[in-house]
């Protein structure tokens, strides 16, 4: 009666879900700066190239805050770093992390000064500066590959485990992607002050919650035709504890309720588009979360 191990298994609490949350969300933020400099519309999404970036790095580093905290032997964090398992998707994700982390740093030290007007880069930093201006497609290219990494990594952590019926499904990979992606838009939809650009990354978030809606269906019509214990984990938001707190907040707040706002939004209505935005991360949020202490409740003896 090992409590950490049985009868069930719960030992990643609040740290591993916001980590994978805040994960997300930086990828997708560097994924829309990458594509909007690589797609030569710097200008016309000034706000997701310059200035939302920033906020990528803060969430990551609050991220492995979080997954630092999460360890039990913290002082030996560093032997991730000691091999590359590609059968594992924690090496993958350490690795990952640690190409992601610099990419974005050095893209938001290329464009401090739209937050500090007055900042400047002195000495060898300088020349740092000079040099990275001057290879900033490419750093873009790796950060747009890089970020995709990221965001399907998030998912692929909890899918890998096959102990977790709930988890244990291609969906949740894509699933965290495009919910990754649908957070960045909405904070480039936050911080944005321009209304076209505003415009343009509500109709991307609109498609990205469409997707984001279709494959949570498929997640569940996929259970419901597997074996009975995808049948039983469904079944723990199909009337089961997690099926009010799954469908109004994740899936009617987070996901259909916002899309509805930004649509009225786009035919002229008076919606503070910061509501649906704001909704839409919370609703990112509360989908890592569920995940997390769903599938750990999810198991195979019943």
């Amino acid at each position: 009666m090992n409590p950490r191990v049985d009868p069930h298994l719960e030992i990643w609490h609040w740290e591993i879900p916001l980590y994978l949350f805040l994960g997300g969300l930086a990828a997708g933020i560097l994924f829309f700066a990458a594509l909007s400099f690589l797609l030569n519309r710097e200008e016309k999404a000034s706000t997701a190239v310059r200035i939302t970036p920033h906020f990528a790095v803060v969430a990551i580093l609050i991220g492995l805050l979080a997954l630092l905290l999460d360890l039990n032997h913290k002082a030996y964090f560093w032997q991730l770093y000691t091999t590359i398992r590609l059968q594992s998707p924690m090496s993958w994700g350490a690795w990952t992390l640690m190409l992601v982390t610099p990419l974005a740093i050095i893209w938001s030290a290329l464009h401090i000064n739209t937050i500090f007007p007055s900042w400047e880069w002195k000495g060898p930093l300088k020349q740092l500066e000079a040099f990275f201006s001057q290879n900033k497609k490419w750093i873009a290219w790796a950060m747009l590959l890089s970020s995709v990494i990221l965001g399907v990594y998030t998912g692929i952590l909890f899918s890998a485990f096959n102990a977790r019926p709930l988890w244990n499904t291609s969906i949740l990979g894509p699933l965290f992607l495009v919910s990754g992606l649908s957070t960045g838009a909405a904070m480039n939809i936050i911080l944005s002050r321009d209304h076209a650009e505003r415009s343009l990354f509500a109709k991307i978030d609109i498609g990205l919650i469409g997707i984001e809606l279709f494959l949570i269906v498929h997640m569940f019509m996929g259970f419901l035709a597997s074996t009975q214990v995808q049948i039983d984990a469904a079944r723990l938001f199909l009337g089961g504890p997690y099926t009010a707190v799954f469908w109004v907040l994740v899936v009617g707040m987070g996901l259909i309720f916002p899309a509805i706002l930004e649509i009225l939004e786009l035919k002229k209505f008076k919606i503070p588009a910061a509501i649906p935005a704001i909704l839409v991360l919370i609703g990112g949020l509360m989908l890592r979360f569920i995940i997390a202490y769903a599938g750990q409740e999810s198991r195979w003896l019943y």
